[in-house]
């Protein structure tokens, strides 16, 4: 009995912090009568409640099993409501629709004038604010009012509304237009990853050549301007110009500088842009620039004015410990990487709730790479088993067909022989499947296969050998991707050199600073 649709009501209330549950209490007491109602009985029940169970709300409430769906979905709105009326909820987004609700109420009074009063208001907010479509609603809004609210202005101000309505309706259509291309990008990306192909390559530029609209860039808002540079930002990280993605990583982010402001209205797309721009510096294995974007961006979030909510808590969360690992990855100090791990893992119990499968693999991913840069195969081996068992990583095949290669190296540097074999036929038909072999995939295992028929002196040569011809690839338009995932080369270097892989990294990250 615990489907999600179920549940939703149970997660909505574990997610409430210990201020919102009494928020909810003092609000649904506000009328005699209601301590007692069916909904707050069930608000109490599921509140101490370890694992949703329909038959115990059934035994322990006076709730009939008829009455139940209806007290759920009440209970659900009267919790939405309460939330709307507390104060960490009360962004700028939700000021003006609560300011529109409060002009409807009038209006429907006959209150015409009072009515106008607080859609200017409203309006004039969300235009500061390039809220334009919800001010284009409000503007509408006005000019019904406008028709039965007649006053000797009446002329000039519907020629005011009309202009702003033209106005208006231009900058929504464009940023539209941008949204979606930004949108189409993303999901891209998430279902087919980079350009893999000259074919795939010319595919993806027509269409953003054909559906990237008009535009005056001295004419954009705020808005048009980050929809521009997100959908940017998609098409070069999907033909995997990371150049590109850096400078439109780093206009986004500069947007947000130029207006500050908006940081507070726009948290999600900040702690993006961020993200994004940190991303872009470590596939550009920029360590210097990447440490100081990263403090700089942890400053940022410190500043007493961010505004944080549950959704924010989040992603912080996601994107500074994915980008400090990073860090360990560029200077090459694994083991001081490997000491955060049971801090995180901490973190990712407790918001277990609300990350999907996809972030706790990337996560596993990135303990396995960490412990395999500190030569630890066993808990290398670990980490990527939970992924190769993984079912729910249906649109991250790439993380599933790494996490198989990488094994199938950690199984080599312990020794175990007798699974190399299975391994190497199970990745292979692994890689069929999904129609994705590299020529890096196949280099490496093909390579290990043939290992155990090269005598023990003859190895370094051999290394050296696979080291030539990865290193012709790395900058590969179509097959450098596989190194952002595998840092191999650095692997072979330290098989070659006889050095531990941490110093080979640590000592490039040294020449790139």
């Amino acid at each position: 009995m615990s489907t999600d649709q179920k549940n939703n009501l149970f997660v909505l209330i574990q997610s409430l912090t210990k201020s919102e549950k009494r928020q909810f209490k003092l609000f649904s007491g506000r009328l005699d009568g209601n301590s007692n109602a069916n909904f707050i009985v069930l608000f109490n029940l599921l509140d101490k409640m370890k694992v949703y169970d329909e038959g115990e709300i059934i035994r322990k409430t006076a709730i009939k099993k008829t009455q139940l769906s209806n007290t759920k979905a009440n209970l659900y709105r009267q919790i939405l409501v309460s939330l709307r009326l507390t104060p960490q909820q009360q962004t700028t987004q939700i000021i003006i629709r609560e300011q529109l609700d409060f002009g409807t109420i009038l209006y429907n009074k006959g209150l015409y004038q009072q009515s106008l009063k607080v859609l200017d208001k409203a309006k004039k907010m969300a235009i500061e604010n390039e809220e334009n479509n919800i001010a284009f609603e409000i503007v509408e809004f006005e000019k019904v009012i406008e028709t039965q609210y007649i006053t000797r202005s009446l002329s000039s101000r519907a020629d005011d509304l009309a202009i702003l309505t033209k106005e208006l309706g231009i900058k929504n259509v464009l940023a539209s237009k941008l949204s979606n291309l930004s949108l189409q990008g993303y999901s891209y990306l998430l279902k087919n990853g980079y350009a893999k192909s000259e074919e795939d390559y010319q595919r993806i530029k027509t269409y953003f050549d054909y559906h990237i609209p008009s535009f005056d860039m001295d004419q954009l808002g705020f808005r048009e301007k980050l929809y521009l540079y997100m959908a940017q930002l998609w098409y070069s990280f999907i033909i995997q110009d990371f150049k590109s993605s850096y400078k439109n990583a780093y206009k986004w982010v500069a947007l947000f500088d130029s207006n500050p402001k908006m940081i507070q209205t726009n948290p999600v797309f900040f702690l993006k842009g961020n993200n994004y721009l940190l991303e872009s510096l470590y596939y550009l294995r920029y360590t210097s620039k990447f440490d100081h974007v990263l403090n700089t961006f942890k400053q940022a979030l410190q500043h007493k004015d961010f505004r944080f909510n549950d959704n924010t808590i989040l992603l912080r969360f996601l994107y500074l410990r994915y980008n400090e690992i990073n860090l360990h990855f560029l200077k090459g100090t694994f083991k001081e990487g490997i000491e955060t791990i049971p801090e995180i893992e901490i973190e990712i119990d407790q918001y277990h709730e609300k990350i999907d499968a996809h972030h706790i693999m990337v996560f596993y991913y990135k303990f396995a790479c960490l412990h395999f840069g500190d030569d630890d195969h066993v808990n290398c081996i670990q980490y990527l088993d939970k992924i190769v068992k993984n079912k729910e990583l249906g649109m991250r095949e790439d993380l599933m067909c790494y996490a198989r290669i990488l094994r199938l190296i950690s199984h080599y540097e312990l020794g175990r022989d007798g699974q190399i074999e299975a391994l190497i036929r199970s990745t292979f038909k692994f890689l069929l499947k999904m129609n994705d072999m590299h020529r890096v995939q196949a280099e490496i295992i093909v390579f290990i296969r043939s290992l155990k028929t090269i005598y023990p002196h003859e190895l370094k040569d051999a290394f050296k050998l696979l080291h030539g011809r990865l290193k012709q690839l790395e900058d590969h338009p179509f097959e450098k991707r596989s190194f952002l995932y595998l840092d191999i080369i650095s692997w072979l270097e330290c098989k070659i050199d006889g050095k531990p892989i941490q110093e080979i990294v640590a000592a490039k990250a040294k020449l790139m600073k």
